[in-house]
């Protein structure tokens, strides 16, 4: 156990207030009170959590779950805010930054249904929902036989929607059923090479007011830097491609020895087309390298017809 930093702090969480936000904040606020910390939550209801008829990407993208949050810090309300890393828009406004990322939870996506056990069970014209451009144009590369329909609302909405027999499977993040003890629910985690994850997915991200060292230094000793470095390479490929957090875009990086591998694919959510897809392999040893990594991948991507 190490030892608590000589100058406890006392640190505010703006978290929203879905269970899996609140989970999210819980577990951030533990970790830090082991350190020595007092921690206290606020929670927010976010315009995110109140537009519930129209898709994300219609109406601002998942940047919608994150600006009550910012000013709440920005105020003084709050001290950190801790958010799902792939919610977090590429580019943070002015005067924030992110303090730390934590090691990452299962990164996958996850296939939940009452009747079936795998995406290839599903019969011919079955409906599957999702609220992400990026599973849609996916799972109509896996499957163009099948109706994606629009999926949202909060975990515990998205499963009740199911159950209510409106969809006949949905897909989810197999990190935040894990996160709220819901795993039994998944009925097939899709590889990678299956369904190539978001950028950032399973991993959680603090945001602070870019003033705020003395946050920078609490926070440190709950940085994992190899998911940091990887979701840096992700989130470079949407950033250099216009990056919004709700583009048909995937990118995931994994660790091969001291050399990051990162893959991803672009598809066109307007009409049928085949997925552009790139992939790299180089030595990382920082945030700007694996940026610069995330960089290259992206151009590969606008070479083969990404937009």
């Amino acid at each position: 156990m190490s030892h608590p930093p000589t100058s406890p702090l006392h640190i505010v969480i703006a978290t929203r207030e879905s269970r899996l936000a609140l989970w999210q904040a819980e577990h951030v606020k533990t970790l830090l009170e082991q350190r020595g910390h007092q921690v206290s939550l606020l929670g927010m209801t976010t315009r995110g959590d109140q537009i519930l008829d129209r898709s994300l990407s219609k109406v601002g993208g998942k940047g919608l779950f994150v600006k009550e949050l910012e000013i709440a810090l920005e105020e003084g309300r709050a001290d950190i805010a801790v958010h799902s890393l792939k919610d977090v828009p590429m580019e943070l406004p002015d005067g924030f930054c992110l303090a730390c990322v934590l090691e990452r939870e299962d990164p996958s996506d996850a296939l939940v249904s009452p009747r079936y056990t795998r995406l290839d069970e599903v019969p011919q014209g079955g409906v599957v929902g999702t609220s992400s451009l990026r599973r849609t144009v996916l799972l109509r590369a896996l499957r163009p036989d099948l109706r994606i329909e629009p999926l949202r609302g909060n975990l515990d909405t998205r499963l009740r929607k199911l159950d209510e027999g409106q969809f006949d499977a949905i897909v989810l993040a197999s990190a935040g059923l894990v996160r709220l003890g819901l795993a039994e629910r998944i009925r097939q985690r899709f590889a990678p090479d299956t369904m190539l994850p978001a950028a950032g997915q399973g991993a959680l991200g603090i945001e602070i007011r870019a003033d705020r060292s003395d946050l920078l230094a609490a926070l440190a000793p709950l940085a994992h830097m190899p998911t940091w470095q990887a979701v840096a390479a992700e989130r470079a490929v949407s950033r250099s491609l216009g990056g919004s957090c709700s583009m048909p875009l995937a990118a995931f990086a994994t660790w091969q020895g001291t050399e990051l591998h990162i893959a991803a694919a672009w598809g066109d959510a307007e009409r049928p087309a085949p997925l552009v897809t790139s992939e790299l392999q180089a030595p990382v040893s920082d945030l700007a390298s694996a940026t610069a990594l995330g960089e290259q991948v992206a151009a590969q991507l606008r070479a083969g017809g990404a937009h």
